[in-house]
């Protein structure tokens, strides 16, 4: 199967895990997906994520979710910028989440990162997904 949207599917592949309640899952190896996860690590929405190789030689990335009192630590998880509709902002036009309560992932050119650290860098780039 072709996929267009790899970092959607990813997305896709932590709500529906969560959703199950499964304490990890897999997704293929890609160093945005890996940038994406780093995010959601430092603002504590996943417990982390490491490399695994598969039998076949495959490159994966193994996702631990975090819960809180059986509650997903994730309650939305929404891709913005598609591959048939980019949205691009500025620094000063970064949407808030919820009011400062979630996090926007900005790919900027200064790295993957929350949109509090992109105004505090005072860069812009491709909004890629909020998460609250």
């Amino acid at each position: 199967m072709m996929m267009n949207d790899p970092l959607g599917d990813m997305l896709t592949r932590i709500r529906n895990a969560q959703m199950r309640g499964k304490s990890t899952v897999r997704t293929p190896a890609s160093k945005l997906r890996a940038w994406v996860l780093d995010v959601l690590a430092d603002e504590g929405y996943i417990r982390g994520y490491e490399r695994v190789t598969t039998a076949e030689g495959h490159n994966e990335l193994d996702i631990q979710l975090k819960y809180s009192s059986g509650e997903p630590a994730i309650r939305e998880l929404k891709r913005v910028s598609t591959p048939g509709r980019r949205v691009y902002a500025g620094a000063k036009e970064i949407p808030s989440v919820r009011n400062g309560l979630g996090v926007s992932v900005v790919s900027t050119p200064k790295g993957v990162m929350s949109d509090a650290n992109a105004r505090a860098a005072n860069v812009g780039g491709e909004v890629l997904c909020r998460v609250f």
